[in-house]
């Protein structure tokens, strides 16, 4: 390694860093502005053309805020938790490819921060890391809103954590590798979501649930606990909280798109093309990010008891399952579309969990109405 390599590098972490942080603020104005034509309403139109200045300007409000610490909280664990909870956030990301192999004056280098042999165990290992901040924050500010916030948070993350762990077994089995570019190449003749569409699905709702976004949003639910853990903060401590939040989501929908929907791999033209993998990664994460914008104003929050209950009860046992299944696909070569079949019931399955059904009130009031009749 020469000094050109350490600058490769360093311009790397520079330019992803910068990159998230001009993410955030896109997905940001992206998420206003497309809740708002969901719900009938204008959305961001005064900051700059079309509002996208807006997030802007509500980060240089958040910094210029005046930063409240509360007389019980703890002088030391409170202000360092929300960096605790924005550094795993960066970190994820950095296993994420976005493209191929370029030249940069003699030297190739991957469009990715870090091609680690365990890529998949760095992002989830980062995942699990990030409770930890929230938990900080809440016991630090020495409030039982905040704490109450922190409680659902690690019990959430505890569940799903499992589940999304689970679902990513068959992706190895398959690829023959934990190295997120590994899992991109050997997606090169068929993306994985056709054969493991079950991991899909679980991966997918198992990552809402660890960003802690609608319907799952619970650790942060303003009826019932004010704003959850983050409660007693304010100006940039709680744009730091903020920040993790939507870097989650992109980094999610990057994980799902690199597992299961090919990654880079797409069709190529005649013109730049070095550029159409990045292209084609940037459209697929978009529909990803968009999904979870769509489910914010369409779902509403479940009951905590449901939450528990789909990740206990279902996520895991059918992750459980669904692993010796894939390894038997794996291995079976002939009539390989029953495993495809079966896979996709068991999705259908999930998916179905999430079917609003009728309340034990309701179900009391259609049995009286059937007395009454009889």
């Amino acid at each position: 390694m020469d000094v050109v390599d350490v600058i490769i590098i360093a311009g790397k972490a520079i330019f992803v860093f910068a990159l998230l942080l001009i993410l955030t603020l896109f997905v940001i104005w992206a998420e206003r502005k497309i809740l708002a034509h969901m719900q009938s309403r204008i959305g961001p139109n005064r900051a700059g053309p079309f509002g996208i200045l807006q997030s802007i300007a509500d980060g240089v409000k958040l910094f210029m805020k005046e930063d409240i610490r509360p007389v019980t909280a703890d002088k030391f664990v409170y202000p360092i938790a929300p960096i605790i909870s924005a550094i795993p956030a960066f970190l994820a990301f950095s296993v994420v490819p976005f493209g191929v192999t370029i030249s940069i004056a003699g030297h190739k280098t991957y469009l990715q921060l870090a091609d680690l042999n365990v890529g998949l165990l760095f992002f989830l290992a980062m995942g699990s890391v990030s409770v930890y901040g929230i938990a900080l924050a809440a016991w630090s500010s020495g409030s039982k809103y905040p704490l109450f916030g922190a409680v659902r948070s690690s019990a959430q993350m505890i569940r799903y954590a499992i589940a999304m762990g689970l679902s990513v077994i068959p992706v190895a089995l398959y690829s023959g590798t934990l190295s997120t570019r590994g899992i991109v190449e050997a997606q090169r003749n068929g993306w994985f979501i056709i054969v493991l569409l079950p991991s899909f699905v679980i991966f997918l709702l198992a990552g809402i649930a660890e960003t802690n976004r609608a319907p799952f949003d619970l650790p942060e639910a303003e009826t019932e606990l004010v704003a959850g853990y983050h409660t007693e903060y304010s100006g940039v401590k709680f744009a730091l909280f903020f920040l993790a939040e939507y870097i989650h989501v992109v980094t999610i929908s990057s994980l799902a798109v690199t597992l299961f929907w090919g990654g880079w791999n797409g069709p190529r033209f005649a013109v730049a093309r070095f550029i159409w993998p990045t292209i084609w990664y940037v459209l697929k994460t978009a529909v990803f990010v968009f999904f979870f914008f769509w489910l914010r104003a369409s779902l509403p929050r479940l009951r905590y008891d449901q939450l528990m209950n789909v990740g206990w009860k279902f996520l895991i046992p059918i992750a459980m399952i669904w692993i010796p299944l894939s390894a038997a696909a794996r291995v079976i070569e002939a009539r390989r579309w029953i495993f495809v079949v079966i896979g996709a019931v068991i999705a259908v399955f999930v998916l179905s969990l999430f079917v609003p059904g009728k309340t034990d009130s309701e179900q009391i009031l259609e049995k009286q109405k059937a007395h009454d009749r009889a």
